[in-house]
């Protein structure tokens, strides 16, 4: 898959960074095209670190309220 990583959702980034490292693994592809894939899988990692940074800090905005219900809190 090419293209913008960053419009990738984390599912769709994790699925392309498994066939990346899978493809690293195997040790058939060319210099050029391992270095390229290796830019790319880092580029993806890293994309799929700050969507598991957004989603931990939207779990930890919901609060409990003295009730027992649930409610959210603004980020700051």
């Amino acid at each position: 898959m090419t293209g913008d990583i960053a419009s990738l959702s984390f599912e769709d980034a994790l699925s392309e960074l498994e066939r990346i490292v899978k493809s690293l693994e195997g040790g058939q592809l060319r210099l050029e095209d391992a270095i390229a894939s290796y830019e790319r899988g880092a580029a993806l990692r890293a994309h799929c670190e700050n969507k598991l940074r957004e989603a931990e800090a939207r779990v930890q905005a919901i609060v409990q309220r003295a009730d027992g219900s649930l409610d959210t809190r603004t980020l700051d």
